[in-house]
């Protein structure tokens, strides 16, 4: 599945936050860390704003802040607010005959794998196993580790 800019932004975004919920992070400092256009993930985070999933605070020392619930929040609820995943879709050419009805079943139900995976992923499951596979590296590699 290949996302969308605005996703991959509000994926990162919302993932960096809820990391520490407590911790304010600028969306320069968001952008600078995954190589993102600053602009376009401050309209990312004003969609997540009003969505309830980040907190904006003002003035000096202001930032981000995450303030939704990692442990119910799934990456499907991100990607949806930032892609069709309905798995509808205009018709295309070719889609009315048999090898295009075939190829339909069969996206079909690669959208819907999908759309189950990313329901069944909440922002804490996809943190922990960021911080697993970050362990497993340090002792794969601890010389590596240290360099970075």
């Amino acid at each position: 599945m290949r996302l969308q800019k605005a996703t991959r932004c509000a994926l990162f975004a919302v993932l960096e936050l809820a990391q520490d919920p407590e911790r304010q992070v600028s969306a320069a400092d968001i952008a600078e860390k995954y190589d993102l256009s600053a602009n376009h993930l401050a309209k990312v985070l004003r969609d997540l704003a009003r969505a309830g999933l980040v907190e904006s605070m003002r003035g000096a020392g202001g930032g981000y802040r995450f303030s939704g619930n990692a442990k119910r929040i799934t990456l499907f609820e991100i990607v949806d607010m930032f892609e069709d995943v309905s798995g509808g879709g205009r018709p295309e050419a070719g889609d009315a005959s048999d090898i295009g009805r075939a190829l339909g079943r069969v996206t079909t139900e690669i959208d819907q794998i999908a759309v189950s995976t990313l329901k069944s992923i909440t922002l804490t499951t996809l943190l922990k196993l960021m911080h697993r596979d970050a362990a497993r590296a340090a002792v794969s590699d601890p010389v590596a580790t240290l360099s970075a």
